[in-house]
């Protein structure tokens, strides 16, 4: 292995691109491709699993909601933050040594959130697992498309389908079950056994596998990100939850965000130039690319949106409790996740297109329907819709994971895959300040108007999924325009 790599070192980017996909390596290529999945899987499970335990800390802590929503609210703003600056890493410092330090700041993370008094050193947990989590999902994407060749890029894909969507999805599920039988603490103490397994596996069994190559850190850059990315995911939240973000409005947050992208985007541009960007924003001179990340941020929002907004609807409408939510919203999450490599060998055969139509088409067709739930709405026909959506959305991810990341030339897979990273979290920011925004005002304005508290709040669930059925026509139209990249050597731009 040593020799491998040092080769490896010692060569240019096809050689490269050609050691990576050589059969000899084949097993070496499943195992570290099999603990980059399971890993990532246990980190992204921790972000969307505080999203029904939110009350029981409000009591259990004794904290008010304003103060407990900073629990998901600082998780998502240390992923906006860090990703960006993934690009970077992932150039700089090989596999193995990347994945030891993810792995270790989660578990270290979990473990004091295992182990905290109060809210404040909940929250300082919560974003040291962020930072191990914003470093292993760019790390994962990039591994894969240095290893796996063209041609079999969809199934694995379908794989990394289920970690993307499958692992938050169930996040309400799983903290729903542990919530009816155990402590909240039980939330941090199942998942850190698994955390650190995976780090200890790793440590013994992972390899270097992708080639570290010189690359400046602009710490300009790296500030200018943090304001801009952080600024709109976290103004974003504040909107969402209906509040203001630290005694100010949430819109100047949001402000300040949408002038730092601006000044990070045009610093990028001249960094770039010269190989120096911190983000290198030639990945969009793909069309194919941008048109993928386009699509990708629509149906992030929806799922985002509606993984926030049918819980509240379920339990404050129809009056489940947080276990009969959990249970009804798995089937679907648990068959996304069984399509997921299943989508993937379809990709493969047949290009993205057949996939993605009828995956938005199904997606836009639940989201219209969900524009006509009311409080009598039958717990059945909310099943079969969650299911359908679901079924939509693992018609959608893998394609486009695949799509986006194949178009752009090998050197550039890291900034792909910070892009993609960064684009997840503030359209998932962004859907969900969307939809809630949108059920607030809605219900305020119906409860005002005199009626019943659960007429008004199905009220504002209608307004909120009225809105991202008109966004999703976006996505249908979209996804007639995202094409199979070209089969191309190292190092040329897809189209």
């Amino acid at each position: 292995m040593a020799s491998d790599i040092a080769s490896m070192e010692s060569s240019g980017e096809p050689q490269t691109r050609a050691a990576a996909h050589d059969p000899s390596h084949a097993a070496r290529n499943r195992l570290v491709i099999a603990l980059l999945l399971v890993s990532t899987f246990v980190v992204f499970l921790n972000e969307t699993i505080m999203s029904v335990a939110l009350p029981r800390l409000m009591h259990d802590l004794g904290v008010s909601a304003g103060a407990v929503q900073w629990l998901t609210t600082a998780f998502l703003l240390t992923m906006a933050v860090v990703i960006p600056v993934t690009g970077f890493l992932l150039q700089r410092f090989h596999t193995r040594p990347m994945f030891v330090l993810a792995m270790s700041v989660f578990s270290a993370g979990t473990a004091v959130c295992a182990v905290s008094p109060g809210l404040e050193l909940l929250v300082v947990g919560r974003i040291v697992q962020a930072v191990g989590t914003a470093i292993m999902m760019p790390l994962l994407m990039t591994t894969v498309m240095t290893l796996v060749p063209p041609e079999g890029r969809g199934r694995v894909m379908g794989n990394i389908a289920i970690v993307m969507s499958v692992a938050p999805a169930i996040g309400p599920t799983i903290s729903g079950l542990i919530l009816s039988y155990l402590h909240w603490r039980w939330m941090f103490i199942l998942v850190l056994p698994v955390g650190l397994g995976a780090l200890a596996l790793g440590a013994w069994r992972m390899q270097n596998v992708t080639e570290p190559r010189y690359a400046p850190l602009d710490v300009a850059s790296v500030v200018v990100s943090a304001f801009a990315f952080g600024g709109l995911v976290y103004g974003l939240s504040a909107l969402g939850e209906g509040g203001e973000a630290g005694g100010l409005p949430g819109w100047v947050p949001v402000a300040v965000g949408v002038v730092a992208m601006a000044l990070f985007v045009w610093r990028q541009l001249r960094l770039q130039r010269s190989d120096r960007a911190l983000l290198d924003l030639r990945t969009f001179a793909s069309r194919n690319f941008t048109v993928s990340v386009l699509m990708m941020a629509i149906c992030m929002g929806s799922l985002f949106g509606t993984v926030i907004l049918l819980p509240i609807y379920l339990q404050d409408v129809l009056g489940l409790d947080t276990l009969q939510t959990g249970l009804l919203l798995l089937p679907g999450s648990l068959l996304m996740g069984l399509m997921g490599p299943l989508v993937g060998r379809l990709y493969d055969r047949a290009g993205p297109v057949p996939l993605l139509v009828p995956g938005a088409i199904i997606v836009s067709a639940v989201m219209w329907a969900l524009t006509l739930v009311d409080q009598h709405t039958s717990i059945m026909a909310l099943l079969i819709g969650h299911v359908a959506i679901c079924v939509g959305l693992a018609l959608v991810f893998t394609p486009l994971f695949t799509a986006s990341l194949s178009s752009v030339p090998m050197h550039l897979y890291a900034h792909g895959s910070a892009v993609l990273g960064s684009v997840q979290q503030v359209a998932g920011a962004a859907g969900v300040a969307l939809f809630v925004a949108l059920m607030s005002l809605e219900a305020a304005g119906l409860l005002a108007a005199g009626q019943a508290p659960q007429a008004a709040l199905a009220g504002g669930v209608r307004l909120a999924f009225l809105c991202g059925a008109v966004l999703s026509l976006g996505a249908v139209v979209a996804a007639c325009f995202v094409r199979r990249p070209a089969m191309q050597p190292a190092g040329v731009p897809g189209h």
